[in-house]
């Protein structure tokens, strides 16, 4: 039986309200390697994303470009150049954390392309592919493979290509509205009753200006009228219960495990009224059921924000070894892959602190472990054991198929990225997580 807790304000309104925070942190002062950038303009990383880059899991198999749409202005222009063999996607996420498009590799193929991205509403004509917005904000989330330092030069000119252009430059846009932080928050200390009330204030407020400048999809409404702000005089209480409930369900749950790997192949299926360009629409992928939309997009928002549909990449996340142990550092772990994994483009492993979920300085800078981590060793048989461990293996081998680990407890999230049918149809057999 299911220990998950029953759906609420708070968890309706998490994924708007922590969305469009790190929406702003973009547009003022970027994230990690990602600079800040104006709307409608493209954030490039220039660097795989490493222990500087504080976002919740956070790839390091992808360079990253961003770009925060504000389609207040009107339509907007999105040009893609060749990208030949390589894999890339840009993922269309509206304020609610809906995915609502997808262009890339799987979606619309690798050729140059060109789209129009509209706002809400929209009702004009176009000769290009259309991408129909479902708030005001959208947020683009690209990511370009990239197989290591030697790479990034040929990223970045793909990068550079990728270009935005509203079709009217000289509108301004309304932006999103401005929340002042609650007077005396700055000086209350973390974690002390003021400080928690200053915090549950500003949550309830920025919900409430968010939820009313960019509101759910018409066909939300009547889901939304269940989960209205609660009172001022509730706003503390419900604001506590709230952060309980979320760390709770991000640790419980429906999603099936298979040799320990939790794996959420419908988390992001929330989304079942905002479906366009590169999204399927088929039942399979559509979480019906309201309760369940509104925690899988809580869990989603907490446990990786902006993540893809599992039709465009597949997440696996493990905290304990085959025998339920937590994952320590002071211990030392072999995973087995018999056989490499079933992909169109290509998979990982990547290592994650608890309980922030960011990426864990190491001593050789490696972050995440996959097909095409240079200088795996593979036995006779093609199969690979990925080590990992705090302390520095001795043996050659295991060092080359090293994953560095903290002292302290870790998380892994394995990505498959254009799933194969095993995944998809969950018959592949995970590899299992063993303490040596």
């Amino acid at each position: 039986m299911s220990t998950e807790p029953r759906p609420s304000a708070y968890l309706f309104h998490y994924p708007l309200v922590e969305n469009l925070r790190q929406v702003t942190r973009y547009l003022t002062t970027g994230i990690g390697s990602n600079p800040a950038a104006a709307a409608n303009t493209f954030s490039h990383a220039r660097t795989l994303a490493g222990p500087q880059d504080t976002f919740v899991t956070i790839n390091n198999d992808t360079v990253y470009s961003m770009a925060q749409l504000d389609l207040s202005v009107g339509p907007i222009r999105l040009d893609t150049p060749e990208l030949g063999e390589r894999y890339f996607v840009l993922q269309f996420v509206d304020a609610w954390t809906n995915n609502i498009a997808y262009v890339g590799t799987r979606a619309t193929g690798n050729a140059a392309g060109s789209f129009l991205i509209v706002p809400p509403g929209w009702s004009g004509e176009s000769e290009l592919p259309v991408i129909r917005a479902s708030t005001d904000i959208v947020s683009i989330v690209g990511r370009f493979a990239c197989t290591g330092p030697a790479d990034l030069p040929a990223v970045h000119r793909l990068q550079d290509a990728t270009l935005l252009t509203p079709l009217d430059p000289n509108q301004v846009g309304r932006g999103i509205p401005e929340v002042a932080p609650v007077a005396g928050q700055a000086e209350a200390a973390l974690g002390d009753s003021a400080g928690v009330e200053a915090e549950a204030e500003l949550f309830w407020r920025q919900a409430a200006a968010w939820a009313a400048r960019f509101p759910v999809p018409e066909a939300d409404a009547a889901l939304a009228a269940e989960y209205p702000i609660p009172a001022p005089d509730l706003y503390t209480e419900t604001f506590t219960q709230g952060v309980s409930d979320l760390e709770l369900a991000t640790t419980t749950g429906d999603a099936p495990f298979y040799n320990g790997w939790g794996v959420g192949m419908h988390l992001f299926d929330y989304n079942v009224h905002v479906l366009g360009l590169g999204t399927v629409a088929d039942p399979r992928w559509l979480t019906t059921d309201p309760d369940r939309r509104v925690l899988d997009r809580a869990i989603s928002c907490r446990l990786g924000l902006w993540g893809n549909h599992a039709y465009e990449a597949v997440y696996a996340q493990a905290f304990t070894d085959i025998t339920g142990a937590p994952l320590v550092g002071e211990s030392t772990y072999r995973i087995h892959f018999p056989d490499r994994p079933p992909v169109g483009a290509f998979w990982s492993i990547t290592l994650y602190d608890i309980p922030r979920y960011y990426l864990v300085d190491n001593p050789i800078d490696r972050y995440s472990i996959g097909d095409r981590t240079a200088g795996l060793h593979y036995g006779p048989d093609g199969s690979l054991d990925v080590i990992l461990s705090h302390t520095e293996p001795t043996d050659p081998d295991a060092r080359a198929n090293w994953l560095p680990a903290p002292a302290e407890r870790f998380r892994l999230v394995m990505r498959f990225y254009i799933p194969g049918s095993e995944i998809l149809d969950e018959t592949y057999a995970y590899p299992e997580i063993r303490a040596l």
